[in-house]
């Protein structure tokens, strides 16, 4: 529904126009071994993400994303490269997941969190737990034998310890208590809060080393952290509860890790998070809402703090976006912010609030941004228009980019769409984005069948980059002859506040607005078939799409994805209240009618759009209740209609396996009411042959 702990992926420009490569772009081959990527391809395209830069800035360790079938799941393990020599090679090869990559201070050891068969006896199976490699290579060292997950990890600056954070195992009491009266749970209680903690690392010592508890009781639960330059303090935000509904009460603390007295340093109404220390020490940045009550849709801001306490500073009051904090150099506090269909890395000063954007070039789509200690080099991932996202390395000024992995070449053979950037006028006016994949052979003499894949969010944006079709088979549904397009309905992050505040208690109604007038220029232009448009979208796009069945007679289909069709079923079931009370001003017992206005279901009776509806069966976001009640509705009202239930989901389907049920699904659903094809049960899947193995990552 909302942007889950407000990830950013964002990026800049700085003095120098530099261009990324023209050869990391992905050209299909043509002729006839041109094809068109099956959904099984696509969901076996691997990725590199989350680069990080080593101290001394000559190499990067990074994620490779791979499918693997037999497993039915979405694994990554971590490949180095070598900024000078271009070489990589995968540093880890264990089952199951390696991510989270982090450089020790001295730029020895890699830590890194996994899921792996454990080294240790009595380790729980499947928790994640915290490893550290030599930077050469070698055989990976479990640092932790701790019975959750381990969450979060910092290293300190002597590159002796590591902090992490993790939820408290179950107490004692807890325990009693399910035995004597079986397993239950008290609404909003029965919480186990996130701490804080310190392990010490030895190289080659054998065994999990013990850790130290650094915080704990009931008072509140750990967020982000950092350590201070001189490794005595801790800074962290942490909110009153781990409930979602708490994210507003996030406020940001300092410990003192010799004598774990904590002290309060920001408490401001809205959430307070994301701490970086200056590299003086004598000031904290950090994330702030400055007090906004509606903190789902303003402006987020950089606040800077004394590190013994003192007023607030904010520094971003002009910068009309979401500064999401990278870190504190020398030269300057860094932050990446999204800027249309494009994201940039930017630079301020913290003297006088002075802004510069850094990155390039400006179409760029980029995120992950690590430095090198000095702050001279830095690590990103990027994609350009109708490119594949890559590794690359710079220096930060002037920014040359070169590209370090070429995941770009397993796309080559495939005949896909281009992607463009198009706009339009809305209903009132409004300047609306979107993203419009035409096939290779497009005519604009010729009129095609237009499909409308809508974003969650609603602060989600669509962007012309390549990336790997889940959900929705967009690459298969051009080549059979169709327009796709994209919107960045109002709501949508990039376009500042104004905008993303355009649907405040106008939640569908002027996103529908958006999304038709889109659909309306296209007819205009004379390239669409008006009599065969569908549309469909997940979470928020969801529920711009069921807006779409219930309030149009415009489109021949529609799939709603994790949709909401009530507002308030949707307020007294989701995990996440305070969006909905902040987007419509009211709760349904103030203002009812607001809530009945911008519900999809309000309009059955002019419902008659054939309506897939799919949705994960334990969705807390958008819980199911709302997916029964538009289904039974269409029923009652004589619509076409068919629901699928991913077993053990929650709001995202998240396993390759059924991502290809939602893709087959999906397909075939507008296989029949767009193109008139005969609609077939589907046939289980015969095994791959891959499926008796891991694919092999791309050699970057």
């Amino acid at each position: 529904m909302c942007k889950v702990s407000w990830m950013a992926l964002w990026v800049a420009w700085c003095g120098m126009l530099a261009v990324l490569p023209a050869e990391q772009t992905a050209k299909p081959a043509q002729g006839p071994s041109s094809r068109v990527p099956t959904i099984d391809q696509s969901l076996e395209w691997q990725s590199a993400f989350n680069p990080k830069i080593s101290p001394d800035g000559k190499r990067v360790v990074y994620e490779v994303q791979k499918t693997n079938w037999e497993e039915n799941a979405f694994e990554r393990n971590l490949w180095i490269g070598d900024v000078a020599s271009g070489e990589t090679h995968a540093l880890t090869t264990a089952k199951k997941s390696s991510t989270n990559p982090e450089w020790s201070p001295d730029g020895k050891w890699i830590a890194f969190l996994s899921d792996r068969p454990a080294q240790i006896a009595g380790t729980p199976e499947g928790k994640k737990q915290l490893y550290v490699i030599s930077s050469e290579g070698g055989e990976a060292q479990q640092v932790t034998k701790v019975e959750n997950d381990v969450s979060d990890f910092a290293w300190a600056p002597d590159s002796k310890r590591i902090a992490f954070s993790m939820t408290d195992p179950e107490t004692k009491a807890m325990k009693d208590r399910k035995e004597k009266y079986g397993d239950y749970s008290m609404v909003h209680g029965d919480y186990q809060m996130t701490h804080l903690w310190t392990v010490e690392f030895s190289s080659g010592s054998p065994g999990a080393a013990e850790p130290k508890r650094l915080t704990e009781g009931d008072q509140f639960s750990v967020g982000d952290f950092s350590w201070s330059a001189d490794g005595t303090r801790i800074a962290f935000s942490a909110q009153r509860d781990p409930d979602l509904i708490s994210l507003g009460t996030a406020d940001l603390y300092v410990i003192s890790v010799n004598d774990k007295a904590v002290k309060k340093m920001v408490s401001t109404p809205g959430p307070d998070r994301n701490p970086h220390w200056s590299p003086d020490g004598k000031k904290i940045a950090f994330e702030t809402a400055a007090g906004s009550q509606f903190f789902f849709y303003t402006d987020r801001r950089i606040g800077v703090v004394p590190s013994d306490a003192g007023a607030v500073q904010i520094l971003t009051e002009s910068f009309d976006e979401d500064p999401s904090l990278v870190g504190w150099g020398p030269d300057g506090i860094y932050f990446a912010a999204a800027q249309k269909t494009a994201s940039h890395l930017f630079r301020l000063n913290p003297e006088n609030g002075a802004i510069e954007k850094l990155s390039a070039p400006e179409e760029m789509v980029a995120s992950g941004f690590s430095f090198s200690q000095d702050y001279k080099t830095a690590a990103y991932r990027a994609a350009l228009d109708n490119q594949y996202g890559e590794i690359y390395t710079t220096s930060v000024t002037p920014w040359r980019a070169r590209k370090l992995t070429a995941m770009g070449e397993q796309l080559k053979g495939f005949t896909l769409a281009h992607r463009e950037v198009v706009s339009w006028k809305s209903g009132d006016g409004t300047t609306i984005e979107g993203v419009l994949y035409t096939p290779p052979d497009f005519d604009v003499r010729k009129k095609y069948p237009l499909l409308v894949v809508i974003h969650g969010g609603p602060t989600g944006t669509d962007q012309p980059v390549l990336n790997a079709d889940r959900y929705y088979p967009i690459e298969r549904f051009v080549a059979k002859g169709a327009l796709a397009l994209r919107p960045n309905y109002r709501g949508s992050a990039g376009y500042g506040e104004k905008f993303r505040s355009l649907n405040v208690r106008n939640l569908g109604i002027g996103d529908y607005a958006d999304v038709i007038s889109g659909v309306d220029s296209l007819i205009a232009k004379g390239v669409v078939d008006k009599d065969r448009v569908g549309a469909m979208g997940w979470s928020e796009g969801g529920y711009i799409s069921a807006y779409v069945t219930t309030f149009s007679d415009r489109f021949r289909a529609v799939s709603v994805g994790a949709g909401i069709s009530d507002w308030t079923t949707y307020y007294v079931n989701t995990d996440i209240t305070p969006f909905t009370r902040q987007y419509l001003h009211a709760t349904p017992w103030d203002d009812p009618e607001i809530y009945w206005k911008t519900s999809p279901i309000s309009n059955l009776a002019k419902a008659q759009t054939p309506t897939l509806i799919q949705h994960g069966e334990n969705d807390r976001r958008v819980p199911i209740p709302n997916a029964y009640e538009l289904r039974q509705a269409l029923e009652d009202r004589g619509v076409p209609v068919k629901m699928t239930v991913y077993k053990g989901f929650g709001h995202g389907i998240t396993k390759p396996k059924q991502q290809r049920a939602v893709m087959e699904e999906n397909e075939k659903w507008f296989g029949q009411y767009i193109w008139g094809e005969k609609p077939e049960e589907r046939k289980p899947a015969e095994p791959k042959k891959d499926e008796k193995k891991s694919t092999a990552a791309v050699n970057p």
